[in-house]
């Protein structure tokens, strides 16, 4: 009899843990959408306003009252206002004592202020437990129930019984808190929302600098350089020709980028000897951003299949074919094939072929979603062997494209190479010391450095 009574009090819903009310301060537009989306998850939800007349724009299952008011019916009240309104604040001081506040204010740019706005909301209302969060999800995301994109809600504050009462609501909206510590990394997490793609800024930038650098040395090989010696009019290389020598150039460069810091990183750990001790600042931050580096290349090996594609449907490329037709009908006479060319021509796009396929596969590998489900061992598979692989089938597809063009004077105009000479030396010098470092003489000292042990303890921190 008592085990079946135990039994069915096991399996009877819990209707004791009766959620709090939670009381938020603005009914603005932030305001009214957590409101609500705070509605749907169960909890009772009560406005504070300086305007307590009812509004269609308020949630209609919510009580709108003046802050006093409502403040007294809530143990956790969420701030969204202003902080150059938080003045407010300072008469309710004592209905505020050992109430929660939320603070979900951001500012107009970094480190606005000496101190957080979270901060600055403690030090206004002393004896309150405040905590940072909801900062990095917009109105528009809760009003539109798009909240994949702004799924993470940054925590920080110094009450951990504080902390865990916000997470839980966190929760209860289907989001992810993440607990970053004491309120001294609320300003941190202001910051957040301000960084405009803050690991993306270096690759696109570099890229910027080496399509404009391409771009000028390849205009004045190709266009300036005809108009000038032979007076020919080649200006409409501009659209075509021109982006599709750029986009393979840059493709190759930035993939020799991602893996160039590596090779740099075990030079230094077979140096010191340790690998307990910090890279330079500057390896650091490049090796940070390599995945974003290898998605730019990307892109940019996609650009150039767009543009190989639409080479057959040139205006100038059908002149080309169309005048070597007639002069071979005109003299009579037909060019026999030239199979070493053709062999050439051949190897050069099975090449491409191959090395895009796993460019490809490198950034869907990449990708959260798909990194996700394999295991750490999958991954540096994927990342480090086929990503060398692909290095190795991409500079080889543009040494065949150049052929023995390299010997040939008349590739040096004004003295400078053919632009795909130059996407070779980043490559080429990673693939050289790479391979030297997969000597026994130099991978073994380096597997036992990086499993822990010491040839320089006194590079040791």
């Amino acid at each position: 009899m008592n085990k079946n009574s135990s039994n069915i009090m096991a399996l009877a819903p819990n209707t004791s843990n009766k959620r709090e009310t939670v009381c938020i301060f603005g009914t603005g537009d932030f305001g009214r959408a957590l409101g609500h989306k705070i509605i749907q998850s169960g909890y009772p939800v009560v406005f504070g306003s300086r305007n307590t007349q009812p509004s269609s724009l308020i949630p209609k299952d919510a009580e709108v009252l003046s802050h006093a008011e409502a403040a007294q019916k809530a143990a956790i009240i969420i701030i969204a206002i202003q902080r150059q309104h938080y003045n407010f604040l300072t008469p309710l001081a004592e209905i505020l004592h050992g109430k929660v506040l939320v603070d979900v204010s951001n500012n107009l740019k970094i480190n606005q202020y000496p101190e957080s706005n979270a901060e600055y909301l403690a030090q206004l209302v002393p004896g309150t437990k405040v905590v940072k969060a909801f900062n990095t999800v917009s109105a528009w995301a809760l009003q539109s129930g798009t909240l994949d994109a702004s799924r993470q809600v940054f925590v920080c504050g110094d009450d951990m019984g504080a902390k865990q009462m916000v997470m839980d609501i966190v929760r209860a909206l289907g989001l992810t808190p993440l607990d970053q510590g004491s309120l001294l990394a609320a300003q941190e997490i202001e910051n957040y929302p301000l960084q405009l793609f803050p690991m993306w800024k270096f690759p696109i930038l570099l890229s910027l600098g080496l399509t404009a650098f391409f771009f000028f040395y390849c205009l004045t090989r190709d266009i300036i350089y005809p108009y000038v010696y032979e007076n020919k009019d080649f200006s409409f290389f501009i659209v075509i020709s021109i982006p599709n020598r750029i986009c393979p150039i840059l493709a190759l460069t930035l993939l020799a980028l991602v893996y160039l810091p590596g090779v740099l990183a075990a030079i230094i750990q077979l140096y010191r000897g340790t690998k307990y001790h910090r890279f330079p600042d500057w390896l650091d931050k490049w090796m940070l951003c390599r995945k974003q580096l290898g998605l730019v290349a990307l892109a940019f090996a996609s650009l150039h299949v767009l543009y190989t594609l639409v080479i057959p449907i040139r205006s100038f490329v059908r002149w080309r074919l169309s005048s070597q037709i007639v002069s071979q009908a005109l003299n009579n006479k037909t060019e026999p094939l030239n199979t070493t060319n053709a062999w050439l021509s051949d190897s050069y796009l099975a090449l491409g072929i191959l090395g895009f396929f796993l460019f490809v596969l490198l950034g869907i590998t990449s990708l959260p979603s798909v990194s996700n489900n394999v295991n750490w061992r999958e991954f540096r598979f994927v990342q480090s062997k086929l990503g060398y692989l692909t290095l190795i089938l991409c500079t080889a597809h543009t040494l065949v494209y150049g052929g023995n063009r390299f010997l040939r004077p008349s590739s040096y105009r004004w003295y400078l190479p053919n632009a795909y000479m130059l996407s070779l030396i980043v490559p080429c010098i990673v693939l050289v010391v790479k391979f030297v470092l997969i000597f026994p003489c130099l991978d073994k000292p380096l597997t036992r450095i990086r499993q822990g042990w010491e040839r320089n303890p006194q590079y040791s921190e």
